[in-house]
């Protein structure tokens, strides 16, 4: 007979085993597809949650563009900023009093240099 398709004699137990390893394997993709949705839900709530704060950021720099910024309003950012920075000098280890400023802090906190932090 010729093009007939020739089916080969196999043995019960190897069928088994091969429907046994297709069945583990197939769970195997579901568990792996099971994980790969879950990452896509997370990626997907974050990328909505970073959409969202990106459009308020906009709307926030769009609202100071319009406002004018007065010299006073200047000035408090630049005192503001001053006071970031002496904060940080004193959390490095030196002093920013006028006592010692600029001198490294050895004996713990300054009681001068405080003051000024708290002066704020």
């Amino acid at each position: 007979m010729t093009g007939c398709i020739r089916v080969e004699r196999v043995d019960k137990k190897e069928i088994i085993t091969r429907v046994d390893a297709i069945e583990q394997q197939i769970h195997l993709l579901t568990e792996h597809l099971s994980v790969l949705k879950d990452q896509l839900a997370y990626m997907m709530e974050e990328n909505q949650h970073l959409y969202l704060e990106n459009h308020h950021l906009r709307e926030k720099v769009e609202r100071d563009e319009q406002q004018p910024i007065t010299e006073e309003a200047e000035a408090e950012a630049l005192v503001g900023a001053g006071y970031d920075n002496l904060g940080r000098l004193y959390q490095e280890g030196f002093h920013i009093c006028n006592l010692h400023y600029g001198q490294v802090r050895k004996d713990g906190d300054c009681l001068f240099c405080l003051s000024m932090l708290t002066k704020h």
